[in-house]
């Protein structure tokens, strides 16, 4: 199973049925755990501290934590895919992070183990968990041989 930690309020009804489409077609390992946080009633700074620590609590030592973010390295989808696939082959719990709206602290960024990014732009957060559920069930198409993806 992947958990995914977002910072934000409940998905969007629009997002959900989004969500919905695409997580009632993944299986183990693939499927996925939510774990929404609350905003920080903090701005900038203390906004990105407060909540990285939030993170921070949700995550176990042996977790394998990708980060998303824009300065993260891009990557395309079979290579997403071909990291999900070494990770579930160690057997470590493969866990997204989507920060709050000013991002995570240096100490959240030095823990990840994968810096990520969707794209050069900026999506608002709601649309990050619609574009990450469905990038994981590409992957699971691109790892199973399935023929959602097309190269």
């Amino acid at each position: 199973m992947i958990r995914i930690i977002a910072i934000g309020r409940k998905h969007e009804s629009w997002i959900a049925e989004g969500l919905e489409r695409y997580q009632k077609r993944l299986k183990q390992p693939w499927n996925i755990e939510w774990v929404l946080l609350p905003h920080s009633a903090r701005e900038g700074l203390g906004a990105r501290q407060e909540e990285s620590q939030c993170i921070s609590n949700r995550l176990n030592d042996t977790d394998f934590v990708v980060l998303l973010d824009e300065t993260g390295k891009p990557y395309n989808s079979p290579a997403l895919s071909e990291l999900c696939q070494q990770v579930f082959n160690t057997g470590k719990k493969l866990v997204f992070v989507i920060g709050g709206a000013y991002g995570v602290d240096d100490a959240m960024r030095q823990r990840a183990d994968r810096v990520l990014s969707l794209s050069k732009l900026v999506f608002p957060h709601q649309l990050v968990r619609l574009i990450v559920v469905e990038q994981l069930y590409r992957s699971q198409e691109i790892a199973s041989g399935g023929k959602y993806h097309h190269e």
